[in-house]
Parts: structure tokens; C-alpha cells; sequence
């Protein structure tokens, strides 16, 4: 059983939450993200100071390690590996996608469906992958460019639960009453990451802190200036 500090800053809403056993003991949402940078150490200070936590009690430290914003991806791996090496704890990475179908599972409680979280990446394109109810990937994590004839084989097969701040282009490009399409709302949060870490610390999955930096899925693309 462990202590842990949970951080995600993948997308525009960022978050910490304060785990123990598996249990989420606190979490604090920061909704703007060009804030990331300057708030997440704050949000840090301040839950640990809630619960009268100082970082020799904390097992690890578990960062969603992306795909999401390069910006703020870049902002939580940079702040969790900065206190993990400050504080001499090891660093659990956690998959953005995974933690999300981690949290519309505890949500949907649907045991039987597919959960297909997306993450807006501009344009007609998402980060995406499918899950199962075990969390095991049916589709691997990608850079995905949305056409009418995605997804057709897992939707003819079973319910899918389609969700995120990518999923709305999708639902348009879909259309209305599709069987077995789901749109529920979501909202992130670093609490959905705690079962996983949980599970990661127990089996030591560590990252390596020297080495380890964010899964952007695809390259960063800068116009060049003319």
C-alpha cells in the first residue's frame, strides 16, 4: 500500500490528487491551462499541507505521462521529475489515455463495452486508442485523423463509450443515434490515474528519472516563420 502524489497536466484542465491505498484522499483542478507552469507546485504545496503531508510520508510521485498538450505535458513531467529528485522518490508514468478510460470505466461502470477516450490534436485529428473493461488496448494509443469510417468494426461489435474534449468533432462527424455510440460527458482528473498507480507502485514500475520524458505520440509541428 503506498502514499502517493498524483499530477496531470496533459490537457487544458490540470490537476494533483493525494492517493493512500488506493483511495483518493483529495484533489485540486486548476482549469487554466496556460496557469500549469506557475500553479502545479502551489497545488502540490497545498494538498500536502491539507492533509498535514510532508515528502518523506509520500511512497511516489505518478505523472500522466501523455499524449495531451506538449506544453503541458512538458509541465507535469518536469514537475514530478523535479520532486522526485529533490525528494528522492521514485516516478510511476502513467498512460493520459488509459488513466481517462480508467476513470469513464469507474463512471459507466459498463463491463462489456470499449472505451475510447480522444484527446483534441487539432484540426480533424485526435489522440486516441480503445480499451476493453481490463484496460487492455483493442487498438494501440496513435495519432488518429477522423474519417466517417473509423471505429466501424468496434462499434458494430459492442457499445463504446466515446469521450474527451476530442470526442465532440467526432460525434459530429458520426452523426446522431448511431447504435452502440455513447457520448457521455468526462472530465478529467488525476484522480482517474490512482488505481493505476496504485497497481504500478506494488508491482515497482518505476520510471527511469534520467531518461524518461513525456509520450507526445507524434512530433511537434512548428510553422516555419517567414
Amino acid at each position: 500500500m503506498a502514499l502517493l502524489l498524483n499530477i496531470d497536466t496533459a490537457t487544458t484542465v490540470g490537476s494533483v490528487c493525494l492517493s493512500k491505498d488506493g483511495e483518493v484522499l483529495e484533489t485540486i483542478i486548476n482549469q487554466q491551462q496556460r496557469d500549469h507552469a506557475a500553479s502545479m507546485v502551489l497545488l502540490v504545496q497545498t494538498i500536502m499541507k491539507n492533509h498535514g503531508i510532508t515528502q518523506h510520508e509520500l511512497d511516489a510521485i505518478a505523472v500522466s505521462a501523455g499524449p495531451g498538450s506538449y506544453t503541458g505535458l512538458r509541465v507535469g513531467v518536469a514537475t514530478a521529475k523535479g520532486l522526485c529528485y529533490t525528494w528522492d522518490k521514485p516516478l510511476v508514468a502513467i498512460s493520459t489515455l488509459q488513466m481517462m478510460a480508467q476513470g469513464m470505466l469507474l463512471q459507466q461502470q459498463d463491463q462489456t463495452a470499449y472505451y475510447v477516450p480522444m484527446i483534441d490534436a487539432r484540426r480533424m485529428e485526435v489522440f486516441t486508442a480503445v480499451y476493453d473493461a481490463t484496460l487492455q488496448a483493442v487498438e494501440a494509443p496513435s495519432a488518429h485523423i477522423l474519417e466517417p469510417s473509423s471505429y466501424q468494426s468496434v462499434i458494430a461489435e459492442k457499445e463504446v463509450y466515446f469521450f474527451g474534449d476530442g470526442a465532440a468533432k467526432w460525434q459530429t462527424l458520426l452523426g446522431e443515434n448511431v447504435q452502440h455510440a455513447h457520448f457521455p460527458v468526462y472530465e478529467i482528473s488525476a484522480a482517474h490515474m490512482v488505481p493505476l498507480a496504485e497497481k504500478a507502485f506494488q508491482n515497482q514500475s518505476f520510471a527511469n528519472l534520467a531518461y524518461f520524458g513525456p509520450d507526445y505520440l507524434k512530433a511537434f509541428y512548428h510553422p516555419s516563420k517567414k
